[in-house]
């Protein structure tokens, strides 16, 4: 499994010239899904992406987590960030889940970042997306499980 974690001011995502999701301060989280991606892993990455300390204190250092600011989360299934690219110049994604399988874990996602009580809005799975968002800092991360 593996994220991309972007500290944001406001994010939104529509499939075509529809809206589907929109949030103010908080993290953008592109998250795809490989082969043999377990529940357990995705347990602790969204455990983990939400106590992050990437939003910054009163003094200016990155020391609050989502909790801490009254963040909000978007999260937008990406399988791309399954491609290898190692051989050859066209991306392979022979590592990213079966589709149905990685539905399941990307809905389980919503469920667990909900359970936690934060406010999550969220991309269409499958569908072609426009992402648009302000990157606060900029700070951008990378997590795997």
């Amino acid at each position: 499994m593996k994220s991309v974690i972007q500290r944001v001011s406001d994010a939104s995502v529509s499939v075509g010239s529809t809206l589907i999701g929109h949030i103010g301060r908080g993290l953008l989280v592109y998250l795809g899904v490989e082969r043999g991606d377990t529940e357990e892993r995705l347990q602790w990455l969204c455990s983990k992406i939400v106590k992050l300390r990437v939003f910054t204190d009163e003094a200016g250092k990155m020391n609050l987590s989502l909790k801490d600011v009254g963040g909000s989360l978007l999260v937008v299934s990406q399988f791309t960030l399954c491609a290898n690219l190692h051989k050859g110049n066209r991306p392979s994604y022979n590592e990213a889940a079966d589709p149905k399988d990685a539905l399941f874990l990307y809905e389980r996602a919503l469920e667990i970042f909900r359970d936690m009580g934060f406010t999550v809005e969220q991309g269409a799975f499958g569908e072609h997306m426009s992402v648009t968002y302000t990157n606060d800092g900029p700070v951008t991360m990378l997590l795997d499980s």
